[in-house]
């Protein structure tokens, strides 16, 4: 009895949405063009990272070498990218990566994943807002931030709240979610304004730091950097500060480091996947905006980065807000101020950005009754999710108006580069598994036809044929055989062939995880050529690569679509582990705060969302799917187990 209590509560945690993949009728108002989209992703993600996080990665970690930081930050969202437009022409739905994960590797994992994405958005609007507020009070001298420390400062509590409140980024959060609360189209035409005047601000930067940059900035030496500081300073002092000197001063180490930090300036494209039931095209409009916004966001980071390295020494830099002091230091102190409009013109589009998902995912977990289902309530005039996005944004203003955030910025990409993990494992999953996401059953009989007309048995079938014709056709769910592992009975997935590469897929996840975890923690050993933790890569290695040869090994759906993402099963598999090891790069203390944020969000699930979950209320196991096989009809059970004769 106990048996098959966990055994049907284990189905309650893995059970599966089915989505209409017809694009259909839409509560929202369908009014976003790809040119909207791309725009909504270049202005979520080319924000703080190139005004502010820019400096402070090129001073404190990776020097010159920032370039190749950006560099491999970018590869590893273009990889999460690409699996991102493949689900976006599959899935014309609400709920980005959570969605994702629901409609492939089940309920629990999509909770984990939409819990991620609010971390993530809250934190990354509250932390663009105060970004926003501090650098107009830099224009102002100061006499904002001033005001509020004489008269209302916090005490010290560790860098947990703020020194003060920062009512300033309060009202913007405000304001901006009055605006989202108010309509789509209006939203969008604001953040294409914004993003021009940031774009042309951008250009200008990278050409001023072409022109008037020293390509002796990335070949410093020692002697350079104790003459700049026209003082005495110890050999340790100089180690933090200066490195080594060069184009890469702190190493490989500081490289990867700065990699993951980089990271973080590429966190914002993935909202264009929320935007799915907005837009016009969204099977096309998806896809080319997800790949042309990261196209154009790595040019701008790799360009800027460039550039402000090339016009001032990196340990000159100031890590808070580093192009007006670099056109200072070439003496072109008026540029300061454009440079000021331009980054007020892109947090602005960076804070609508962070903004615009997070309602929108509340919503769609809302609708499948993980989250208070009032909370999927849409206004009839403005067709826009008003309670949830009124609730994100207050939650959003009070975080920015108490807490400081610098230390929340390495959860946020904790809980990014998680969702973008489980993409691009529902990505390798998916295309190996018979039929569609629209149904569990429907398109089985077809899909038996397609097996036997790949074999040769069937070849002047009809698969449109309703004349009563007998099919003798072999079940779907071949007896498993080890010969199966790299010997497929057909070209076309079957249940066997799918099951065979999803429990691949979580084996080779878990090898990645210890993999990653010897290489981040035992890096330094590995280096040295340790015996024992050299056995332990290379094992792990070995077999990970077992595990990706049976996968490439099964065959492959040949479901047609607008995009799919190519160099099966290579790709994903690389922006799994990529992701997995920038993971392991954060410290313990970020790793607490997810613990602490988890155990929020599973004492949420755990008492309200497993008991209100749609696809338990309308889905239960006792539903069954009928298929015809052979003379007699056959029904399939959700766990795939053969009824025979009619429905019960």
């Amino acid at each position: 009895m106990t048996k098959n209590k966990l055994g049907s509560f284990g189905k309650m945690l893995m059970r599966r949405r089915v989505v209409d993949s017809s694009q259909g009728e839409s509560r929202f108002s369908r009014c976003l063009t790809t040119l909207d989209l791309t725009a909504l992703g270049v202005g979520a993600t080319l924000g703080a990272g190139v005004y502010v996080l820019a400096g402070e990665v090129a001073k404190e970690k990776a020097g010159p070498a920032i370039v190749l930081s950006f560099l491999i930050a970018a590869l590893s969202s273009v990889l999460a990218g690409l699996c991102y437009a493949e689900f976006g022409a599959r899935v014309p739905k609400t709920g980005s990566a959570y969605l994702y994960s629901y409609v492939t590797v089940g309920e629990i994992w999509a909770f984990i994943t939409g819990w991620n994405l609010i971390l993530s958005y809250v934190i990354g609007t509250a932390s663009v807002a105060r970004a926003w507020s501090s650098t107009f009070d830099s224009l102002v001298e100061k006499k904002i931030s001033g005001f509020f420390k004489g008269s209302m400062s916090f005490p010290d509590t560790g860098k947990v709240l703020a020194d003060y409140p920062d009512l300033f980024a309060l009202i913007l959060v405000m304001l901006l979610t009055g605006l989202l609360a108010f309509g789509v189209s209006e939203s969008a035409l604001v953040n294409k304004i914004f993003t021009v005047v940031n774009l042309v601000v951008l250009t200008f930067v990278i050409i001023s730091g072409f022109v008037k940059g020293n390509t002796a900035n990335w070949n410093l030496t020692k002697e350079d950097f104790i003459n700049s500081t026209n003082q005495s300073i110890s050999e340790q002092e100089i180690e933090k500060r200066f490195g080594s000197g060069g184009f890469a001063p702190f190493g490989l180490t500081g490289i990867l480091s700065g990699a993951a930090s980089c990271f973080y300036a590429f966190v914002g494209f993935d909202c264009i996947a929320t935007t799915s039931e907005e837009a016009i095209n969204p099977m096309r409009s998806i896809p080319i905006g997800i790949v042309a916004s990261l196209l154009i966001c790595f040019v701008a980071y790799f360009g800027v980065s460039a550039a402000l390295t090339l016009m001032i020494p990196y340990y000159l830099l100031d890590d808070r807000s580093p192009l007006p002091e670099a056109f200072t230091y070439i003496h072109w102190d008026p540029a300061r101020y454009l440079v000021a409009i331009g980054s007020l013109c892109a947090l602005s589009t960076s804070l609508l950005g962070s903004m615009f998902p997070m309602p929108r995912v509340i919503y769609a977990m809302a609708e499948d009754g993980l989250l208070f289902r009032s909370l999927s309530r849409i206004n009839k005039k403005t067709k826009t999710p008003v309670l949830a996005t009124i609730v994100s944004g207050m939650v959003a203003a009070l975080m920015a108006f108490l807490f400081e955030l610098d230390a929340l910025v390495d959860l946020m990409s904790i809980g990014t580069l998680l969702a973008y993990t489980l993409v691009a494992v529902c990505i390798l999953i998916l295309r190996y598994q018979p039929g569609t996401l629209s149904s569990r059953g429907a398109d089985r009989r077809q899909m038996e036809i397609q097996r036997l007309q790949a074999k040769g048995a069937m070849a002047d079938v009809d698969s449109g044929d309703e004349s009563g014709q007998e099919l003798e056709t072999t079940p779907l769910k071949e007896k498993f055989l080890i010969r199966l592992l790299v010997q497929p009975s057909c070209d076309v997935p079957n249940m066997t062939s799918g099951s065979i590469v999803y429990s691949a897929t979580g084996i080779i996840s878990v090898l990645f995880t210890l993999l990653c975890v010897v290489l981040s923690v035992c890096g330094e050993e590995v280096g040295k050529g340790s015996p024992v933790h050299i056995t332990v890569v290379v094992v792990l290695t070995l077999l990970s690569c077992i595990c990706i040869f049976i996968i490439w090994r099964q065959p492959q759906s040949k479901e047609v679509l607008t995009f799919k993402v190519p160099f099966l099963p290579l790709l994903p598999l690389v922006s799994m582990f990529v992701n997995i090891y920038l993971m392991m790069l954060f410290n313990r203390y970020t790793w607490l705060r997810f613990t602490v944020w988890m155990v929020i969000g599973f004492l949420i699930y755990f008492a309200y969302g497993i008991w209100n979950s749609s696809e338990g209320l309308y889905n239960s196991p006792q539903k069954l799917e009928p298929i015809l096989q052979g003379k007699r009809p056959i029904y399939l059970t959700e766990d795939e187990s053969e009824i025979e004769g009619g429905r019960p």
